[in-house]
């Protein structure tokens, strides 16, 4: 049994050679987090086998789910499809996804690259910009608001909101008791403010995702109020600060790596394959977890129903079985032919993530923005604060001076 730290403040700034050392002692380690034991998959082959793998799946709907204790059988926490198997998770998933199809999502990129453009211009006339709370956090909210047709005046309270839910998506192990409180108290908060906005869409629907939800019905079925509000709950919370991280995560790469940058600006058309690497390199999402629904092997080890592992993809992202160099940043390695292999920051399988294309035109539009401006870019400082959760990594602030703000 591995006394697994990784999860620690002070591995916060940099848990990658904690992953070496997991990672090295075996594709599949059982370590001890706090006072539970768990397995945690380590390589990118472990990885990805049980995201893809059709025996595995979220457990709680059969009660299997061991990462939240508290969960009674039966009951999934949200109730968001996001922790559901099939058939549940299929039927509810198809009613949203037409609204994050990669067509769908391109339709956005205007939009999204008019706020880009004002949030830079905001900072820059301001002297002074954090590109988590000046760009980031602004851009995925403005976003989301405008899918679902959430008032925009709304927005500081759907942000601590969401900081809230947000903080409590680690493993219950993992959480402090306030911790678990907050979550609660958040998702109750928030649940009431969406039940309050669906009444308003379904008498006065306009062009958005939510007055399509409460007015839609597919094969004769119509989602129940709960369905509805679970399902925009849960798009706003992974929409706001998974997005957020993957762009604070790149331009810091970018920064910490000045001749990347530089190349970056020099071959504009390889943006798209550096936000991939990006991904890659240091993900907004280090974990998620899954449980056997039944007896199965995977790399040779056997799991039987009902036990629970930790896919720790961003540990399989510096496999050097899979990733030539892995620990080296290279904005050109999805756009050599072939390309990397794919990388696990979206998942795969049944519960490959839904917003991909919509945080891929995100992160495109800011971080090729802050590229063709221009001028040096450089941090404030390196002492970079990181926000406490373990599943999600991004700094709480990414303080940067500009040609426009430094000096």
């Amino acid at each position: 049994m591995v006394e697994f730290d990784a999860f620690d403040l002070e591995h916060r700034p940099d848990p990658y050679p904690r992953y070496r050392v997991l990672r090295e002692t075996a594709p599949f380690c059982p370590v001890r987090l706090g006072a539970a034991r768990v397995t945690v998959a380590t390589t990118y082959e472990g990885c990805s086998a049980v995201l893809q793998g059709a025996e595995w799946g979220r457990g709680y709907t059969e009660g299997l789910n061991p990462f939240r204790p508290g969960v009674a059988p039966g009951e999934v926490p949200g109730g968001s499809f996001l922790g559901m198997d099939p058939p549940e998770h299929t039927r509810l998933r198809g009613l949203v996804s037409r609204a994050f199809t990669p067509r769908a999502s391109l339709a956005e990129a205007p939009f999204v690259r008019l706020v880009v453009d004002r949030l830079l211009d905001q900072a820059v006339a301001a002297g002074g910009l954090d590109i988590v709370e000046d760009l980031a956090r602004p851009l995925s909210l403005a976003v989301m608001c405008r899918l679902l047709g959430v008032p925009t005046a709304d927005g500081p309270s759907l942000v601590s909101w969401i900081g809230g839910i947000a903080r409590g998506t680690d493993p219950d192990y993992l959480l402090t008791p306030a911790d678990i409180v907050v979550r609660t108290a958040a998702a109750r908060d928030l649940g009431r403010y969406l039940f309050e906005l669906a009444a308003t869409r379904r008498a006065l629907p306009r062009d958005d995702l939510l007055s399509r939800l409460v007015t839609s019905q597919r094969d004769q079925e119509v989602l129940t109020e709960r369905e509805v509000i679970e399902l925009c709950g849960l798009l706003l919370a992974a929409g706001l600060d998974t997005t957020a991280n993957l762009i604070a995560n790149g331009v810091l790469a970018l920064l910490r790596h000045p001749d990347q940058l530089a190349l970056l600006r020099e071959r504009p058309e390889i943006l798209p394959a550096a936000i991939e690497e990006m991904i890659r390199f240091d993900p907004p999402s280090q974990f998620v977890t899954r449980v056997a629904l039944a007896d199965t092997t995977v790399c040779g080890r056997p799991f039987r129903r009902g036990d629970g592992v930790v896919v720790l993809s961003a540990s399989g992202h510096r496999d050097p079985t899979a990733f030539a160099d892995p620990d080296r940043f290279d904005v050109t390695r999805y756009a050599a032919s072939p390309p990397a292999r794919r990388h696990l920051g979206f998942a795969l399988g049944t519960h490959y993530c839904l917003g991909a294309p919509l945080a891929r035109i995100q992160a495109e539009a800011a971080i090729g923005a802050l590229a063709r401006r221009g001028g040096d870019l450089s941090l404030v400082t390196e002492d970079i604060e990181y926000r406490p959760n373990a599943a999600l990594r991004g700094p709480r602030a990414l303080l940067v001076n500009t040609p426009g703000t430094a000096g």
